[in-house]
């Protein structure tokens, strides 16, 4: 099993989430978080006065997969996420060694 953690923009969430629904990706997390990259922020205009912003707004998504849907679950964020410009975005992939349902005490695949 495999646990994929997505920083996408807020605006490409509905986008991948309907990408990843058309793979049959039944379930994930989704949480507001600020934070930055490459971009290292903005400067921006309110009142009159310039201030500079360091975290932006992002979305970080959380995806528990069988190992054969990973390929496919990170080509989908790839192409859903993507703007082609900066800022869009990192997915990590790390080792799930255990995943239990608490509801029926399944284990394994067979939780997700």
């Amino acid at each position: 099993m495999k646990f994929v953690i997505a920083v996408i923009k807020p605006s490409r969430l509905e986008h991948v989430r309907e990408a990843l629904n058309a793979l049959n990706v039944l379930g994930m997390t989704a949480t507001e978080v600020k934070g930055y990259g490459r971009q290292k922020g903005h400067s921006e205009i309110y009142r009159g006065a310039e201030y500079e912003v360091h975290f932006l707004p992002k979305i970080k998504l959380e995806i528990a997969l069988d190992d054969g849907q990973l390929d496919a679950t990170i080509n989908a964020i790839r192409e859903a996420a993507g703007t082609g410009k900066i800022g869009d975005g990192k997915i990590f992939v790390l080792d799930l060694e255990q995943a239990v349902r608490i509801r029926t005490g399944e284990s394994g695949t067979t939780a997700l």
